[in-house]
């Protein structure tokens, strides 16, 4: 899987004529509308991923057979130079693959400089990879290409996404009178028995439980999932994902690369971040623990360090996984007149809000709506889907909107995170009619952990969400927060990046809306 694959190309096209459609007179009604536009993009979307057989493992991509070779090396590189990487892949009889698909991650990085920066990943479809590294800073510099998932994996885990929603298992409660009463609930509920709908209707979202008897479905009050021990994989297709097998480094020709800071270096002269750019990939690189876009100029204005005058008079509305949460419990920490609310809500899913009445700052976190993936209890008397929460705001040029989503998704097919993400848009479009000088950010979802459960939480599944959300939202005059390459780029393997990512997401952030 490139990291920016020629046939995203064509959604990026496709998502232009399905606005023309939304804004053409048709007797269709608008959610027939709807679910072409979902139907055409899942068609696109599978043109993208790998369509391939397993038939057994030798026959499969091999990381130590593969190689990684630096094509036309030198002894020293100036910075702004790119190198090329040459992947060959050979499966585990030693043999060249004839085909391509294979899931890769690369960086390149220099530990004792708290440097790291995205390799962009072309796919020549015939076991060849070429990824180009551009040299942003000075030093000697490591090169680390892995093998996330070998094609036949990529090809296995789309195809058992899209099956059902039996990975996750939903456990509802209602109250009948003081009693809360049990029940099972989810997106599609294999059950005879009477189901409560919950349904909005203005954007076709729905989320089923089953009706206890002689309770209300208005008496639904918590939620929480579980992971149900279900498979959609053979025996023999779980072998692609052992341990041994995915994650795993593609041995390199050569270990490092010397850079120097040559004489005729010269660098281009950026406009200050802003609201409405559109990040290339890599779109920046790590040095000293410190985020720099190549595609806008953030050093220039320092912006962590007025972060309270940045943020005085506004309301920051964060919505969506607790990726998203990091900001509100990052920010007080600098802001220390920033003090929360005590909503007398309990576990790390309820609404967090927190006041600086000296400057005037309101922020708030709110989980996203259905579906939301926690073995912890959590209330639906507030439920709201992010799409909802933007309709109710009113804007204007001090209301931010930060919006992050995709970690819940992963479990479920594609096209709930389709739905999602194309309704987020129209709710956004809503807003920017009514008030065009509210800020509105986009936050892509970020890399995790190595996960022994790859069939529900591998990074592919979130790959293709990233990709989808990049696609989607292009054009529309938002704020990109890239987390996807910054985490790619600082080496993080953990859904929760560690507090200097999460810092640098605010340093941008701030850049974007001061």
């Amino acid at each position: 899987m490139s990291h920016q694959p020629i046939e995203l190309k064509i959604l990026q096209n496709q998502y232009k004529m399905f606005s023309a459609w939304q804004h053409a007179e048709t007797s269709t009604t608008s959610r027939s509308i709807d679910e072409m536009q979902i139907d055409e993009l899942m068609t696109l979307v599978n043109r993208t991923v790998p369509n391939v057989d397993f038939v057994y493992l030798n026959l499969t991509t091999s990381v130590k057979n593969s190689t990684a070779t630096i094509m036309d090396y030198k002894s020293t590189y100036c910075i702004g130079d790119t190198i090329t990487v040459r992947v060959e892949m050979y499966n585990y009889l030693g043999e060249r693959k004839t085909y391509g698909g294979d899931f890769l991650r690369a960086r390149i990085f220099s530990p004792n400089l708290g440097a790291g920066a995205s390799g962009d990943i072309k796919d020549f479809n015939n076991g060849t990879y070429n990824v180009y590294f551009t040299l942003f800073w000075e030093g000697e510099m490591k090169i680390s290409i892995y093998l996330m998932h070998p094609s036949e994996g990529v090809s296995v885990l789309w195809r058992s996404r899209n099956h059902g929603y039996k990975y996750i298992i939903y456990n509802g409660k209602f109250l009948n009178q003081s009693q809360e009463v049990p029940t099972e609930c989810g997106f599609s509920l294999d059950t005879k028995k009477e189901e409560c709908e919950y349904v909005d209707k203005r954007y076709g979202e729905s989320f089923y439980c089953i009706k206890p008897p002689g309770v209300a479905c208005e008496a639904f009050i918590l939620l929480q999932s579980r992971n149900r021990p279900y498979t959609y994989l053979s025996n023999d297709q779980k072998t692609l994902f052992t341990r041994s097998n995915f994650g795993a480094e593609i041995p390199k020709s050569l270990e490092s690369v010397k850079v120097l800071n040559c004489s005729n270096c010269s660098k281009k002269a950026l406009t200050k971040c802003q609201i409405g750019m559109s990040p290339p990939f890599p779109s920046g690189y790590f040095l000293k623990n410190q985020w720099f876009p190549i595609y806008c100029d953030l050093s220039t204005y320092d912006p962590f360090n007025h972060i309270q005058s940045c943020l005085a008079q506004k309301m920051i509305y964060l919505m969506g996984d607790s990726t998203i949460r990091q900001w509100i419990e990052y920010i007080p920490k600098v802001i220390k007149t920033l003090k929360f609310f005590n909503n007398h809500g309990h576990g790390w899913h309820r609404t967090y809000l927190a006041y600086d009445l000296t400057n005037n700052i309101q922020i708030q976190w709110k989980k996203h709506g259905h579906p939301f993936v926690t073995q912890s209890l959590f209330g639906v008397k507030d439920h709201a889907y992010i799409t909802n929460e933007i309709d109710q705001l009113g804007g204007g040029a001090n209301t931010i909107v930060v919006i992050g989503v995709g970690q819940h998704f992963r479990p479920f097919p594609f096209k709930l995170f389709m739905r999602r993400v194309l309704n987020i848009r129209k709710a956004i479009e809503k807003l920017f009619l009514r008030s065009p000088d509210t800020k509105v950010i986009i936050k892509s979802e970020n890399t995790r952990e190595l996960n022994p459960d790859v069939e529900r939480f591998s990074d592919f599944h979130g790959y293709i969400q990233y990709l989808l959300v990049k696609e989607i939202f292009r054009g529309l005059n938002v704020g990109v927060i890239d987390a996807w390459d910054m985490t790619t780029a600082y080496g993080s393997y953990h859904v929760h990046p560690p507090e200097i990512v999460i810092k640098n997401q605010i340093n941008l952030f701030l850049s974007l809306i001061c």
